[in-house]
């Protein structure tokens, strides 16, 4: 997948966490007389999230290259791209919809049980723990950069695709976390109306991606199945 829109999909998808992870921004045990000591606690929470970000994405190139052997990489770029289009047009909640599955609930629940008990506390190793935690909430916009993880072609590839989705977020989140909450209700819910519109662009992506057209960065020629058939003579 091409690597530069997983900064884009973290980037434009952080407005969108606001609505998630902003509380849990704004309720991080890092305020201290130092300033430096504040940042540090504060790029560590979001170090965190970049962790399980990258973790989520290694498991996912995993995958991702088993399809590529398959030669079905491209067949499944569609996929995901129309699936999203889907989504948006029919403004679908993705959270919402994840949430009902039965054990992505408890262990959300789980999550948030051990993130209250965190929360409670202070340190460094702290601020990691409460980002490592809070990577693994429901969250629409990091499952459409799971999708673009999926569609890459190794471990490595993977985990970099969502190291570069987690750095996306961390401009938004930072400046949630040191400065407030500075972004006004009618400003978010304008945000929010465009998701779709953001949806779409991706799908776009995916879509391009997938009909292999040859146009550098967009849609780039695919290899042949490198599983071919060896002739002995």
């Amino acid at each position: 997948m091409f690597l530069w829109t997983a900064f884009t999909i973290g980037l434009l998808g952080s407005f969108h966490c606001i609505g998630m992870c902003g509380p849990i921004a704004l309720a991080l045990p890092f305020r201290t007389e130092s300033k430096f000591t504040t940042i540090a606690n504060v790029l560590l929470y979001n170090f965190g999230r970049a962790l399980t970000y990258s973790f989520l994405g290694a498991l996912l190139g995993i995958v991702g290259k088993g399809i590529a052997l398959s030669g079905y990489q491209q067949g499944l770029s569609i996929a995901l791209g129309i699936m999203l289009l889907l989504m948006a047009v029919f403004t679908i909640n993705i959270d919402k919809w994840v949430q009902k599955v039965g054990f992505i609930r408890r262990f959300s629940g789980w999550v948030n049980t051990q993130l209250a008990r965190l929360l409670r506390q202070n340190g460094m190793a702290t601020m990691l723990g409460i980002g490592v935690l809070n990577g693994f909430l429901p969250c629409g916009f990091v499952y459409i950069g799971l999708a673009g993880a999926l569609t890459t072609s190794g471990i490595l590839q993977g985990a970099l695709f969502m190291a570069l989705f987690g750095l996306g977020t961390i401009p938004v989140m930072l400046s949630v976390s040191l400065a407030g909450n500075l972004m006004s209700l009618p400003v978010r819910r304008k945000i929010q109306s465009a998701l779709p519109v953001i949806m779409i662009f991706f799908a776009a992506l995916f879509i391009l991606r997938g009909l292999n057209l040859g146009i550098p960065y967009l849609s780039p020629k695919m290899g042949k199945n490198p599983t071919e058939k060896v002739k002995c003579h």
